[in-house]
């Protein structure tokens, strides 16, 4: 049985490869090894039958050399700390690769949300954003929804801190519904930018988006908005997964997938397709893999057996540092994660000046400045690894490690 990997033991290997490529300092490194701040708290809440149950809920403040803390909150039974701290470090480098004046931070709830009402999961936001209520602020720590967090849990969380505060702070968070200053294309947006990664790569590897046969791994917001825009772009979908397993066949249609998935619970089952394992979907016969699910699903057991050109993360730390080296001697184009799902965090960014400014921003006008941003980045990493001779994963380390580095030299060590 293969040893479960340490997703933060994965970041810190990642900064290790980037700052010694770039000949760092060894003080520089040293600090980004290190989250500079940890919240745990527990989360007590009345359940509908009465009881009280106690929820453990974590913020994880990671590095604010380069602005404010920036990064999502999941609710999910397998949150971790050392997941949140991966996660926040992700954000960290994310931010400073798109070049967006944040730091990261990343939080979680111990908890089902399957197996909780909606009261439930009111209360246990509403009392948990009460319990970092002194942790976040809209210069300080601005949230924004992740697995099993959506616009009604923002709102929720706006609504206590601005209750808490006296007066209405929409900027406290990102990603809440359209009237409450939300951003327009912000759902679409979940996925646009693997899409945009995605083009760019099959330039890079010569093969035409229009021909390519795509997988997608996961069919959550991330999932769907990848496979939804790629398709639109031309390709085809020819095998997708949840959690309860996967659907294989030609030509999928995304969104009449999704309404299946809607009304069953499950794309398994979907008229005319085959079901399949989720290790199956993985070495399905396809050109383009979307791993949009959790962290660590490919690892050095099965890299070998998948047969992709292109591989877009659409999901944090889906590759293992193992797999990745083997992708990479086989010529397999990987855009990493904290290059291709950092669409999130760039419109995050937008809502938040949108929200400062208060201004009103077109979908258009969202999708257009994403579009700019996630090319400009692309090329930027694709340059750094054909100028290094480095996998594209480590390119884009070497940037954005660079640029917080840069920043913390500037600023200097306080005291």
């Amino acid at each position: 049985m293969e040893q479960k990997v340490n997703p933060f033991e994965e970041v810190i290997k990642e900064v290790e490869i980037a700052a010694e490529k770039l000949k760092l300092s060894p003080d520089v490194v040293e600090q980004l090894k290190f989250p500079r701040r940890v919240v745990t708290v527990s989360v007590p809440i009345r359940m509908d039958d009465g009881r009280v149950k106690v929820f453990t809920g974590y913020r994880v403040q990671y590095n604010m050399w380069r602005g404010p803390y920036k990064g999502g909150i999941r609710y999910h039974p397998a949150v971790e700390l050392d997941e949140v701290k991966a996660l926040a470090a992700w954000m960290t480098f994310k931010t400073a690769l798109m070049d967006l004046p944040y730091g990261g931070a990343k939080g979680g709830v111990v908890c089902d949300p399957k197996k909780l009402s909606k009261t439930e999961l009111e209360r246990i936001t509403r009392r948990y954003t009460t319990m970092i209520i002194d942790d976040i602020g809209p210069h300080r720590d601005i949230p924004a929804p992740d697995v099993n967090t959506d616009a009604q849990t923002m709102a929720w969380i706006m609504d206590t801190y601005s209750s808490i505060k006296g007066y209405s702070i929409p900027e406290v968070v990102t990603g809440k519904p359209l009237v409450l200053g939300g951003l327009p294309g912000r759902e679409s947006a979940a996925g646009r930018g693997v899409a945009i990664c995605t083009r760019e790569a099959t330039k890079k590897v010569g093969i035409n988006l229009r021909d390519a046969r795509v997988a997608v791994q996961g069919y959550g917001k991330v999932g769907y908005w990848s496979a939804k825009i790629l398709n639109d772009m031309g390709a085809e979908i020819v095998a997708v997964s949840d959690t309860k397993g996967a659907c294989i066949m030609r030509d999928i249609d995304p969104f009449k997938l999704l309404d299946h998935k809607r009304r069953t619970g499950s794309v398994v089952g979907y008229e005319g397709s085959r079901t399949v394992t989720c290790e199956q979907l993985l070495e399905s016969e396809c050109d383009i893999l979307v791993p949009a699910a959790l962290e660590n699903c490919i690892t050095r057991t099965n890299a070998s057996r998948i047969k992709v050109k292109i591989i877009s993360e659409g999901a944090n730390g889906p590759t293992t540092a193992e797999a990745d080296k083997v992708f990479y001697n086989r010529k397999v184009f990987v855009v990493p994660d904290i290059l291709a799902n950092a669409d999130g965090v760039t419109v995050s960014y937008f809502e938040w000046v949108q929200n400062l400014s208060r201004e009103e921003w077109t979908e258009e006008d969202v999708n257009k400045k994403l579009e700019e941003k996630m090319v400009r980045a692309f090329h930027d990493v694709a340059e750094m690894s054909e100028k290094h001779k480095v996998n594209m994963r480590t390119a884009a380390y070497m940037l954005a490690v660079a640029r917080v580095a840069e920043a913390h030299v500037r600023k200097g060590l306080f005291p």
